[in-house]
């Protein structure tokens, strides 16, 4: 059985297909709305409708079901060190270096350099426990 770091690598690869398949859909759905008044002008604001739906998805599917959808495939959940459901903040928090995809390897880098996992998941005290 792989580590757990190799399963959340894998799991972060399959929340990145989820997340960009979901904003084919989103843009999708914009082409066709918005190409009789101004044609590709609401492509102008993907850049900030991006990050916001990142964090909508990796905030919500953390707290309410525990995973996201590539973590739940993998069989991790996120936990509090105590063992209880993260709360609201600690979602938000532990997972605002994945606005823009490219944050969370610093976050694991200094993390690895002060010998903890990821920095975010050491200030929200929480984990990513193994489901099996």
């Amino acid at each position: 059985m792989a580590s757990i770091f190799t399963r959340r690598v894998i799991a972060y690869i399959l929340d990145f297909f989820v997340v960009s398949s979901f904003m084919w859909i989103v843009s999708y759905l914009c082409y066709f709305l918005m190409n009789p008044y101004d044609t590709y002008s609401v492509y102008q604001y993907f850049p900030v409708v991006l990050p916001v739906l990142i964090l909508l998805y990796f905030i919500s599917c953390e707290k309410i079901k525990g995973a996201t959808v590539g973590k739940a495939l993998m069989y991790l959940e996120v936990r509090s060190k105590n063992g209880a459901r993260i709360n609201w903040a600690q979602a938000i928090v532990r997972n605002l270096t994945k606005i823009y995809w490219v944050p969370i390897i610093f976050d694991w880098a200094i993390g690895k350099v002060l010998n903890k996992d990821r920095i975010l998941c050491s200030i929200t005290k929480t984990v990513v426990v193994d489901e099996l």
